[in-house]
This record gives C-alpha cells, sequence and structure tokens, in this order.
C-alpha cells in the first residue's frame, strides 16, 4: 500500500484542486451576481471533494490492507475457513466502497468543474481541462478497484447494485465533460 485505488483518489484530489485553484482566480468571466455566486459554490465544493478524496486516499489503503489481513488468516479447522471466508468478503466490501466513494466525488468534483469551465478566468482554460482529465483517470482507475472487487464478492444483490451505480457514474462524468 499505497495501491492504485489510492493513486486514483489522488489524482482525483489533484483535479478537484485544480478547479478549485481556477475558481478562486480573478478576473472571472462571471458577467452577473448570480454566475459569482456559482463559481464561488464550485470553487468551495471543488475544495471540500479535494479534501474528501484525500481521505480516501488513505481509506483506500486500510482498505486493501484489510483484505491482505483477512486472506491471511487460518484455514485450519472448518470454524476457521468460515470465519475467514466471511472476514474476506468483509474486507473486499470495504475494499469496494472505499474507490466507489472515489468514483462519486469524482463524478460531483466534475459537475462543478463544468461551472468553472464556463465562468473561471479565461486564461487557466488549460487548468481546468487539467483536472477535468486528472478526474477522469481517478474515476476510472477507482472503477476498475471496484471491478476487480466485485468479481470476488459473493454477495448477489450487492455487486448487482453496485455495477449499475458505476455504470451511471462513469456515464454521468463522461456526459458533463463532453457538454
Amino acid at each position: 500500500t499505497p495501491g492504485g485505488g489510492s493513486a486514483a483518489a489522488l489524482s482525483g484530489a489533484l483535479g478537484a484542486s485544480l478547479l478549485a485553484m481556477v475558481g478562486g482566480l480573478p478576473k472571472s468571466h462571471a458577467k452577473t451576481e448570480e454566475d459569482t455566486e456559482r463559481l464561488a459554490a464550485a470553487q468551495a465544493q471543488c475544495a471540500r471533494i479535494a479534501d474528501r478524496l484525500a481521505v480516501l486516499v488513505d481509506r483506500d489503503s486500510e482498505a486493501y490492507d484489510m483484505v491482505v489481513a483477512a486472506y491471511g488468516l487460518s484455514k485450519a479447522s472448518e470454524e476457521d475457513k468460515q470465519s475467514r471466508s466471511r472476514q474476506i468478503q468483509a474486507a473486499l466490501r470495504a475494499a469496494t466502497d472505499a474507490p466507489l466513494d472515489v468514483m462519486r466525488a469524482c463524478r460531483d468534483a466534475i459537475e462543478q468543474g463544468v461551472v468553472v469551465a464556463e465562468l473561471g478566468n479565461r486564461s487557466a482554460a488549460s487548468d481546468v481541462q487539467v483536472g477535468l482529465e486528472l478526474l477522469l483517470a481517478a474515476q476510472r482507475g477507482a472503477r476498475l478497484n471496484v471491478e476487480v472487487n466485485l468479481g470476488m464478492l459473493k454477495d448477489a444483490a450487492y455487486v448487482a447494485l453496485v455495477g449499475e451505480e458505476i455504470a451511471r457514474l462513469t456515464a454521468a462524468a463522461e456526459h458533463e465533460v463532453t457538454v
């Protein structure tokens, strides 16, 4: 640790931070008081999301460590095997939830990034694009981690729900960036 999930969260934190930085620059493209308020709200939201993603760097690492520890448990008796299996499943669920939260945060930051792209300082347009690309890469990386863990989970209902959610999150983020 850290692994790919932590790297995805870190990339997302960097992307959201870039959007927050651009949202706070002077000489924005905001023409009205409402535009100014929207940009300020987007900037503040991106800063909060960057902080949330920074926390997820560690949470993903901790979840991975839980999985490794669960796989290292004893298989000496049938009771040990059952306990080990339950703990592996619980750890895999935590290792799925962390990158799923990264995907959610990235989607939220991308939504705010659209506002920053529209109303932020035009001289920082490349910073907005880099931020959005980092967020898309983070979301894709997190998705890879979610999908690998889903393949090992036995709770079919949970797997189906998460599968549907990752499809929605991916579609929403990619749609926002192409609009």
